[in-house]
């Protein structure tokens, strides 16, 4: 049961994955419409920049637990 909830699990990111181009694409479009409403372009402009924030912190992560775990290693190899 388990795996089979994982293997839907992984699925649905990879839909998400592969959609999240197109939901760029149709946050941008709002974004620079002058036909759209003034709070429909904040909006998605906040979105926007939301996001880009989320993935600079999400990248800054990565970073220093890769580097915590060269750390780790090294020190393991050490103590050997």
């Amino acid at each position: 049961y388990r795996r089979a909830r994982r293997a839907a699990y992984s699925q649905s990111i990879a839909r998400l994955q592969q959609a999240s181009s197109a939901a760029v694409a149709t946050l941008m479009k709002i974004m620079v419409d002058t036909n759209a409403p003034a709070s429909t372009r904040v909006r998605a402009a906040d979105s926007v920049l939301d996001h880009a924030a989320k993935a600079i912190e999400i990248e800054d992560i990565e970073v220093r637990v890769a580097e915590l775990e060269r750390t780790a290693a090294e020190q393991s190899t050490r103590t050997e």
